[in-house]
């Protein structure tokens, strides 16, 4: 079969890179409540350092993609078609709305006045003022439900995930059209 269009090295980098810190952080988030006490802060630092690094990159997509046309689809059914759009749009707002949800969570932390946040454990970055300055009570309060939020669309984006490549094999495997090409190097 002849091979589709493909997309450019920039938005192959971009997809990879942010995937791969999107499957890390998920693994790592799951990982939370089994890791040692000395281990756990490291560890949500870590976490937190690679959202926010999604956050940046998902930015940096959103752009290029703006000023950057996607190749066309394969002839795909129309079913298909909608379900992957859908699927794309959900994982788009996802790496926003995953990187700000927890930012959020963690700007409502009661502990951040005596644990400043550093990115990959160096570089100094800000937490959301307007939550970190909230009162105790209401603080407290919104940790607990932005923890909610974060979780339940982390859960989202797992499967998400999964129908994307999923989607991916069934057409490059059982279609026959070189799908994973599109999204691959040269």
């Amino acid at each position: 079969m002849e091979l589709p269009e493909r997309y450019n090295r920039t938005a192959v980098l971009l997809h990879w890179v942010i995937a791969a810190l999107v499957v890390t952080n998920l693994v790592v988030g799951c990982l939370f409540e089994f890791l040692p006490k000395g281990a756990l802060r490291p560890a949500i630092d870590l976490h937190k350092s690679f959202g926010l690094t999604v956050l940046g990159l998902a930015i940096l997509r959103l752009l290029w993609r703006l000023t950057h046309a996607p190749p066309p689809l394969p002839p795909y059914s129309a079913w298909e078609r909608r379900t992957a759009n859908a699927v794309h749009g959900f994982l788009y707002a996802m790496m926003f709305v995953l990187p700000i949800s927890g930012w959020m969570h963690d700007s409502a932390w009661k502990g951040t006045a005596g644990h400043p946040m550093k990115l990959y454990f160096v570089i100094p970055f800000f937490r959301i003022g307007a939550i970190e300055h909230l009162d105790p009570v209401t603080k407290a309060h919104w940790h607990g439900a932005l923890l909610l939020v974060h979780a339940t669309f982390a859960y989202l984006i797992a499967i998400a995930l999964v129908m994307h490549v999923a989607g991916a094999l069934k057409h490059q495997f059982i279609d026959g059209v070189p799908e994973v090409q599109r999204m691959w190097w040269k």
